[in-house]
C-alpha cells in the first residue's frame, strides 16, 4: 500500500484536509505497527542492556529513516501542503536522560538492532525526567519536564512484578518503545513504571514529597541528593529497576528452556555505569528462591553480569551506606554481606572490599562478580588500569577491556543534517549507512575544490538554520555570518566551561582595547547543572551575565557574541552539531572518560579544540595534529600534580596579568551590575582559592591556541579539507562498531 493511502487510512480522511497534529499522530500509529512487524527474538542468548539513563530523543524523523521510508514520507506530505519539519516541532522529547550516559545507551541499543543482535534496553520511565531549565535573572531554574501524553511511543504492556521494599510493596507496569533498527529488526526499550504514581505532587518547582515512595518513584530522574531522603530515593529507584529487569530477565530465559543452571547460556547482562549494580544480589537472591543455593547463585550470576565503567572521578562511583540498603531493600544485605565475605576470604588488598566504613561499594561489587569490566575509551582504560582500579586490575587482569564509545551515525548525520548526508552519498554512494568506515573515501577529494566549497556552503545553510530556528524559539539574535564555537554539555567543572568564560572576559577586553578579530566570534553554551550542583549553577550565572554584557554593547557585540541556549537537549543538540565550526573539548585531562559530543561535531566537520583527554585522543590519532587543535598539560602531567597536592590557583593568577583580569571581572561592578553578588563570589573564590579542576595552567595555552584556530579560519579552502578529513575519518567512531567488539568479546550473542 502506498504511504499516502496508509496515512490517509489512519486518518480516515486527507493529509491535506488534516491539522499537523492529526498527521503527526497517524505517522506514530503508522511506524509503530512497521516497526511491529520486525520484532523478532532469535538467538538462545538475549542481551538486557540496564541503565538508569535512555536519552532517545524524537523519534520520529529517526524511525522512518531506519524503516527506509522517510524520503518518501517527506515527499507525500510536502505533495499535501504538510512540512515534516513543523510536523515533527509536535512531538515531545522524552525526558528519560541528562548527558553522554544516556546518549551512548540510546545509541547502543540503535545499533544493537541494526546489527540484527537480540538485545533490548531496560530502564524507568521517569514522568518528568531531568528537569526543564529555564532562564530566570540570569539563574537556572529547574522546572518539571512532563513528556507522556496520552498518545505518545510507549505501549503499554500487561507485564507487572510486585516490588518488595523495608515495610510495603509496590506494583510495577513495563511500558515499552519500540527501537527500529536500520534496515534490519525492531527491539525494544523496556521501561518499568509504578502502577502507584502520582504526578500531582509536583507543582510549578521539582520539589516534592520525597519520603511518598509509593507516588514519587518513578517521577524524576537522578532526584536532588543534597540530602538523606533524595539518596534514600535513588537506592528505592535502582533497587526498583534492576528488580523488575532481573524478573523479566529469568522469566525469557525459562520460556527458552533455561533451568536456570545454565542462565549465562541464555542472558547476558550489561551493567552501565553503576546505577544498576543491585542486579548482581537481587538476581542471586531470585535463582535462591527458586531453588538453587548461594554459592551456585554466585557462580551463574558472575557468569551473566559484565560491568562499563564511564568515570574517572572517584565521587562519581556509587557507595550507599549501609543503613540506607537496610531501610530500602532489607533483603540484599544477607547477601551483599556474603559477597563481601567471600571477597576477605581471598583477598588481602582492603581497598578492593565490597563493604567498607559502613558504606557498600557498587562498583567493586560489580568487578568482583562479573566476567568483563570496559572503559570507554584507550585513555580512559589505560587510566582505570593503571591508577584508579589498579587494586583490581591486578588482581583481574583478563576481566578489563576498552571499548570506545560511539555514536549512530543515523541519528546524528542522516536525520540532523540531511543536506551533508545526502552530498555523501552523491560523492561515495550509500554504503557508508552500514559501514561507516567507507566515508574513509571522502580523503579522494581533499583537492576537489568543488567538494570543498560544497562543503562549506552546506555548513553555512545549517548556520543560517539554527540562527533562524534559535530566532523563533528562544529569541535569540544569532548573527550566522560568524565563527560558531560551540560547547555543549553537561554543566561540570571537570568539563571547564569556566575556561571558555575566562577566554571570553579576555576577548572583551581585547576589543574594547581596539584589537577586533578579522572574523566576528559567536560562542554557544548549552548545558543543564544539576540541581544541587552549586558551583556548577554559579558558572551558568556567569555565561549568562556575560550574555547581557557582551551582546548589548554597541563596541563589542560586532566582533563576539555569547549565547547560552535554554533547557539543552537532543533536539537541540541535532541543529547545533551541524552548524558548528569549532567544538570545544576542553574537559581537564585524565577525567573525561570518553566524551560523544566530540564524534558528534567531528562527523558533522567541525574541528576539534581540546585537551589530550578521552576519545579526543583517538580523534587526533585518526585526523592528524594538523587537523585538529590541541592544547593543555597531558594527563600524566595532571595525575602527578593531583599525587602530591601541590597545585596552588593563586601562583598562576599572579604572574598572569590576562589571567587575573578575566577573573576579577567575575566580580566587576560591570556583572555585579546584571548578577547576582552571591554566585558571582562563589565561583571567583572557589576559582582563587582551590581550581580543583586546573583551569588556571591551562588558560595560556587555551587562549594561543584557540586564536590560531580563528586565525586558521580565514583561510576558507584550508578550512574546509580539515573538515573533509574529519568527516573522513569519523567512521572508526560510529557506534555500530563498538558493539559489534562489545558482541564478539563480553556477550556472544547470534546475529
Amino acid at each position: 500500500m502506498a504511504i499516502m493511502q496508509e496515512i490517509e487510512t489512519k486518518l480516515q480522511k486527507g493529509i491535506s484536509v488534516s491539522t499537523d497534529e492529526e498527521v503527526y499522530y497517524a505517522l506514530l500509529e503508522l511506524v509503530k505497527d512497521k516497526a511491529e512487524k520486525k520484532v523478532s527474538n532469535k538467538g538462545k542468548k538475549k542481551l538486557y542492556y540496564i541503565s538508569a539513563e535512555f536519552l532517545i530523543g524524537k523519534l520520529l524523523s529517526n524511525n522512518l529513516i531506519n524503516l527506509g521510508i522517510y524520503d518518501e514520507v517527506k515527499e507525500t506530505l510536502e505533495k499535501n501542503g504538510k512540512s515534516l519539519a513543523e510536523i515533527e516541532e509536535i512531538e515531545l522529547e522524552p525526558s528519560l536522560g541528562n548527558g553522554g550516559l544516556g546518549r551512548l545507551a540510546a545509541c547502543f541499543i540503535d545499533s544493537i538492532a541494526t546489527l540484527g543482535l537480540n538485545g533490548d534496553g531496560v530502564g524507568l520511565n521517569y514522568h518528568y525526567g531531568l528537569f526543564k531549565q529555564v532562564f530566570e535573572n540570569n539563574l537556572q531554574k529547574e522546572t518539571p519536564n512532563p513528556w507522556i501524553t496520552k498518545e505518545s511511543w510507549l505501549t503499554k504492556t500487561d507485564i507487572t512484578y510486585p516490588v518488595s521494599f523495608g515495610g510495603f510493596t509496590v506494583q510495577s507496569r513495563l511500558y515499552d518503545i519500540d527501537v527500529v533498527g536500520y534496515n534490519n529488526r525492531t527491539t525494544k526499550l523496556h521501561l518499568f513504571d509504578i502502577e502507584s504514581v502520582d504526578e500531582s505532587i509536583v507543582g510549578d518547582t521539582i520539589d516534592f514529597d520525597k519520603d511518598d515512595i509509593k507516588k514519587n518513584l518513578t517521577l524524576f530522574l537522578y532526584p536532588d541528593d543534597s540530602d538523606d531522603k533524595g539518596r534514600l530515593l535513588r537506592v528505592y529507584q535502582q533497587y526498583f529497576m534492576v528488580s523488575n529487569a532481573a524478573r523479566l530477565i529469568l522469566a525469557e530465559a525459562e520460556a527458552k528452556g533455561s533451568n536456570l543452571h545454565d542462565l549465562a547460556d541464555y542472558a547476558a547482562v550489561q551493567i552501565n555505569d553503576t546505577h544498576p549494580s543491585m542486579v548482581i544480589p537481587e538476581l542471586i537472591r531470585l535463582l535462591q528462591e527458586k531453588g538453587i543455593l548461594m554459592d551456585e547463585a554466585i557462580e551463574i550470576v558472575s557468569k551473566v553480569c559484565a560491568y562499563t565503567n564511564h568515570t574517572i572521578l572517584a565521587e562519581a562511583l556509587e557507595k550507599w551506606p549501609i543503613s540506607f540498603l537496610e531501610k530500602a531493600v532489607p533483603q540484599l544485605m544477607p547477601i551483599i554481606r556474603e559477597l563481601d565475605n567471600k571477597v576477605r576470604a581471598k583477598v588481602a588488598d582492603e581497598s578492593t572490599y565490597i563493604i567498607k566504613d559502613g558504606l557498600v561499594h557498587m562498583a567493586h561489587m560489580d568487578i568482583h562478580f562479573g566476567y568483563s569490566v570496559n572503559g570507554v575509551a584507550y585513555l580512559h582504560t589505560e587510566i582505570l588500569k593503571n591508577t584508579e582500579l589498579n587494586n583490581f586490575y591486578k588482581l583481574y587482569p583478563e576481566k578489563f577491556n576498552n571499548k570506545t564509545n560511539g555514536i549512530t551515525f543515523r541519528r546524528w548525520l542522516m536525520s540532523c543534517n540531511p543536506e551533508l548526508s545526502a552530498y555523501i552519498t552523491e560523492l561515495i554512494g550509500d554504503g557508508w549507512k552500514k559501514d561507516a568506515n567507507e566515508l574513509e573515501k571522502l580523503g579522494n577529494f581533499i583537492n576537489d575544490d568543488a567538494v570543498l566549497t560544497k562543503l562549506v556552503d552546506i555548513k553555512n545553510a545549517k548556520k543560517t538554520e539554527l540562527a533562524s530556528y534559535l530566532k523563533k524559539t528562544q529569541n535569540l539574535d544569532v548573527p550566522d555570518n560568524s565563527i560558531f564555537d560551540i560547547q555543549v554539555k553537561r554543566l561540570h567543572e571537570y568539563k571547564r566551561q569556566q575556561l571558555n568564560v575566562l577566554y571570553i572576559i579576555r576577548k572583551y577586553f581585547e576589543i574594547k582595547a581596539g584589537k577586533k578579530p578579522s572574523t566576528p566570534i559567536t560562542c554557544f553554551f548549552g548545558a543543564k547543572a544539576a540541581p544541587a550542583y552549586i558551583i556548577a549553577k554559579d558558572i551558568i550565572h556567569a555565561i549568562l551575565c556575560l550574555q547581557q554584557i557582551i551582546n548589548n554593547d554597541p563596541e563589542v557585540s560586532p566582533y563576539l557574541k555569547v549565547f547560552m541556549v535554554e533547557n539543552y537537549n537532543v533536539t537541540l543538540a541535532e541543529k547545533l552539531f551541524p552548524a558548528a565550526n569549532i567544538s570545544e573539548q576542553i574537559s581537564l585531562a585524565s577525567k573525561e572518560a570518553s566524551g560523544t559530543g566530540n564524534m558528534k561535531f567531528m562527523l558533522n566537520g567541525a574541528i576539534t579544540l581540546g585537551t589530550s583527554d578521552g576519545a579526543n585522543v583517538e580523534i587526533a590519532e585518526l585526523v592528524g595534529d594538523e587537523n585538529i587543535y590541541v592544547f593543555g598539560e597531558d594527563s600524566q602531567t595532571v595525575i602527578d600534580r593531583y599525587e602530591r597536592g601541590d597545585y596552588c590557583s593563586k601562583d598562576y593568577y599572579d604572574k598572569d596579568a590576562d589571567l587575573k583580569k578575566a577573573v576579577d571581572f567575575l566580580v566587576s561592578d560591570e556583572m555585579m551590575k546584571v548578577g547576582s553578588k552571591e554566585n558571582l563570589e562563589r565561583l571567583y573564590n572557589e576559582l582563587l582559592n582551590k581550581d580543583w579542576f586546573m583551569t588556571f595552567p591551562d588558560f595560556e595555552d587555551y587562549c594561543k591556541t584557540k586564536e590560531k584556530a580563528y586565525a586558521d579560519y580565514e583561510d576558507k579552502k584550508a578550512w574546509a579539507k580539515k573538515m573533509l578529513v574529519n568527516i573522513s575519518k569519523a567512521g572508526f567512531f560510529s557506534s555500530d562498531r563498538t558493539i559489534k567488539q562489545y558482541n564478539d568479546e563480553i556477550w556472544h550473542l547470534e546475529a
